[in-house]
């Protein structure tokens, strides 16, 4: 299964080829040039730069892949691959062209796209293989991301202040944005905490940003929001180890304390929203002291880390006919590996374990890339997130909970996610539990309901969450006095 952040998103690597791909990939994980020094474009570009997107068919609908090719100066090319709806990022992709013939290979998945040049240039028409599974595909190609287009931003009806906040003992200094409702206030408020990975404080992704959109919704309607840059990333400051879900909490809290000083924000109504890991690190966050006053969990996981990487795993692979021999066989080499990382505290010796283990898998898989994935699951925040078990703590966690997931989420299933979470909250009385029809991990609608924009579908945040958002958090009522 694919997955992205932003940089990857969500995240839970598993290594067993690209349909289970949950790889958190960072800026500095992307696919290094030839030594000899940074990438140069040519001088001229080549027939293949620019952004090949095109739809992967896979049983019960498809995924958008996209390739983004720039020819450097040594003639080669240098290829990476997204795909949003599985928050895949910046994955490694080899490219070989041979006259109209070109050829893509993943090295990290042991996935391969061979296509050839048709309409002028213009697509490529051919076929997507992986390990038991192959299909015919089409790519069309873009000179610049949709996303970089140019557009124009009309004054919204409401108050946007650029604040800084945090940067005591536990909380790094973070910058993010602080939409005010128009009126004389005071407005329940809300901080949002982003998914896994590294991100700006709109969540964005391709052209989509899904935090964004919703501060905009809430705060259209009379909710205070504050949106803020993760660490690493924009005003976040300099990139550093990625923090475990637990050590966000502090900003999360941080955040919380900022609203608390505003005298726009309704001190008795101040919650968090969370969307995937954002949900669990604003749920860690309820069951401290000085809690929020409430929480909505956007595709939260429910299922400890270990669990979650298998079950995505057995779905994909079933959902692609594999038979349950083959899928039992392949979740059985994915637990050794956990087992090894889990008894095995000696980061070097176990990064030598795991790339054996990896090597000698039935996707095959090279000296270096192997050894790249040993050494991202031997991580403190990976090795954080298999034992993480975000049930664990939910009884004491007392405030109102509104629990959201997608039907359509291929990342974080809604029904065994919820459920657990919906177990652990089982002394809360104020939980309530949804699932939305159609609605993916990114909290996207069905594709046939996205607007169009300049003759394009645009992809957008899912009108029936953000509704059912704004009239749970309503509906919390104004202050006691």
């Amino acid at each position: 299964m694919f997955t992205r952040r932003m940089q990857l998103k969500p995240f839970v690597w598993a290594c067993w080829g690209l349909l289970l791909l949950a790889a958190r990939p960072t800026s500095a994980q992307a696919p290094a040039p030839a030594a000899g020094g940074p990438v140069r474009p040519a001088a001229e570009p080549g027939p293949l730069d620019g952004f090949w997107k095109g739809p992967l068919k896979v049983p019960g609908g498809s995924l958008e892949v996209i390739f983004r090719f720039l020819k450097l100066t040594s003639g080669d090319y240098f290829g990476t691959l997204d795909v949003p709806l599985q928050k895949v990022s910046h994955l490694e992709v080899q490219v070989t062209q041979r006259n109209d013939t070109v050829q893509l290979y993943a090295p990290a998945a042991g996935s391969r796209f061979v296509g050839v040049l048709a309409a002028g240039g213009q697509q490529l028409v051919g076929t997507w293989q992986q390990p038991g599974y192959k299909v015919a595909m089409a790519l069309a190609h873009s000179a610049v991301p949709v996303a970089a287009a140019a557009s124009t931003r009309l004054t919204p009806p409401y108050r946007e202040e650029n604040v800084t906040f945090g940067g005591g003992a536990a909380s790094a200094r973070l910058a993010g944005t602080f939409t005010v409702p128009a009126g004389p206030g005071p407005f329940p408020a809300v901080v949002l905490v982003s998914d896994a990975g590294v991100q700006d404080r709109n969540g964005a992704v391709d052209g989509y940003a899904p935090l964004g959109q919703l501060a905009d919704y809430l705060t259209r309607r009379g909710i205070a929001v504050l949106r803020f840059d993760d660490r690493g990333i924009g005003q976040g400051g300099a990139p550093g180890p990625e923090p475990t879900a637990a050590e966000l909490v502090s900003d999360a809290q941080a955040g919380l304390s900022f609203l608390r000083n505003r005298p726009e924000a309704d001190s008795a109504r101040l919650g968090l929203i969370g969307h995937g890991e954002g949900g669990n690190v604003a749920l860690l966050a309820a069951a401290q002291p000085l809690p929020p006053a409430f929480v909505v969990a956007l595709a939260a996981a429910g299922l400890p880390g270990r669990e979650l990487v298998l079950q995505q795993q057995s779905t994909t692979l079933r959902q692609l006919g594999t038979d349950n021999a083959q899928v039992a066989a392949i979740a059985k080499r994915q637990q050794a590996v956990f087992d090894i990382i889990g008894r095995t505290p000696d980061n070097a010796l176990a990064r030598v374990m795991v790339t054996n283990l990896l090597r000698q898998s039935n996707s095959p898989t090279d000296a270096a890339t192997a050894q790249r994935r040993a050494a991202e699951m031997t991580t403190p925040r990976y090795r954080y997130f298999l034992e993480f078990d975000p049930a664990a703590n939910l009884k004491f966690v007392a405030c109102p909970v509104l629990l959201l997931n997608g039907t359509a989420d291929g990342f974080v299933s809604a029904d065994a996610n919820l459920a657990a979470l919906e177990k652990g909250l089982k002394a809360n009385k104020g939980v309530t539990v949804k699932k939305l029809p159609g609605v993916n991990h990114l909290f996207q609608p069905e594709p046939g309901q996205w607007p169009v924009v300049a003759g394009q579908p645009k992809a957008t945040f899912s009108p029936l969450a953000e509704e059912t958002i704004r009239a749970w958090i309503t509906e919390r009522g104004p202050a006691k006095k």
